[in-house]
């Protein structure tokens, strides 16, 4: 068995974890909630119209500051949202089960034994190393 198919057996273990299945579940809620839409949609608005604002020769710096304001207050009421909050919450712990999978594979790339490697519970890995203070190891 090569790499490859190991990885897309790994792939599919993945999506029968518990964390897969319930970010599915809060993804499909989000993405199927009006209030969520609505608020994305004004945010991409705002988005949009501060980009355009910024590109001006000379760009009026209280404009900017009122699109700065308004997305952060949009944003703030999306995310205290029931839906986004599960949303959020599902994708943290997908991400942590992910972060731990990269820490195991990183380890066992640098030599450690794949049966017995264990990454630090306490460490916080985004799975970029060129910043990393060498906790891993």
């Amino acid at each position: 068995m090569d790499v490859i198919e190991l990885t897309r057996q790994l792939g599919a273990a993945i999506q029968e974890s518990e964390e897969y299945k319930a970010f599915k579940v809060a993804q499909e809620a989000s993405e199927n909630d009006a209030e969520v839409a609505d608020k994305m949609a004004k945010i991409e608005e705002i988005r949009a119209a501060y980009q355009t604002a910024a590109m001006e020769a000379e760009p009026d710096e209280k404009f900017l500051a009122k699109l700065d304001k308004d997305f952060q207050d949009v944003y703030a009421s999306l995310m205290v949202s029931d839906t986004m909050a599960a949303y959020e919450e599902a994708r943290e712990a997908l991400d942590g089960k992910m972060n731990y999978i990269m820490q195991i594979l990183y380890l066992c790339v640098n030599g450690e034994d794949p049966a017995t490697c264990e990454p630090q519970e306490d460490h916080e890995c985004g799975g970029d190393c060129c910043s990393c203070g060498g906790d891993c190891h």
